[in-house]
């Protein structure tokens, strides 16, 4: 199944907001929670924490997702604000937007979540490669990710044409071969 897009109505954690066309070609770690949800504040957060400390040095992106479903007027966008700070969250958050038609927002009912926690990896083909709902442990995250991470980057009809590279492989140039970056 393809991502579908997030429906967000206010971010945290980063200068500009995030989409996840503009994530194409990345491995994107999405974790769904409440604040007020005991599972996501003693193990979700936490691992989510520990996926943007570890995955660090990657392109891997790592998104929080508060998505309010339940006691809605508690757990505002200001309240959000202090919570975030207090547990030293670093990764940027997303706040799911409201629903006009009920209590689920609009990104959790897209994907189908049946509550919070959530996690979601997303390949960078754009497909969602995992959906699980509840604690999970972190090696099967890590495990999930890391294959994620290390299988190739799928090349376009563009960088084919400016490298000479297919999914196949790549033809080396005519001309000279070097391992130096550019301006240097």
């Amino acid at each position: 199944m393809t991502a579908p897009e997030l429906a967000v109505s206010t971010w945290f954690n980063t200068a500009a907001p995030l989409s996840l066309e503009g994530l194409r070609g990345r491995v994107v770690f999405l974790h769904a929670f409440q604040m007020l949800c005991p599972a996501c504040v003693s193990h979700g957060l936490p691992q989510t924490q520990r996926v943007q400390n570890i995955f660090r040095e990657t392109d891997l992106q790592v998104i929080g997702l508060h998505t309010v479903f339940e006691h809605h007027a508690a757990m505002g966008p200001e309240a959000l604000k202090a919570f975030i700070h207090e547990y030293r969250l670093t990764f940027p958050i997303a706040v799911d937007q409201p629903s006009s038609e009920g209590p689920i927002p609009k990104t959790m009912e897209r994907y189908g979540m049946r509550g919070t926690p959530t996690a979601i990896i997303i390949g960078r083909d754009g497909h969602v490669e995992y959906h699980r709902f509840g604690i999970e442990d972190d090696m099967v995250i890590g495990a999930r990710l890391a294959t994620l991470l290390a299988a190739p980057v799928p090349i376009d009809a563009t960088t084919a044409q400016d490298t000479g590279c297919t999914q196949d492989g790549c033809v080396p140039s005519a001309g000279p071969i070097s391992n130096s970056k550019a301006g240097s």
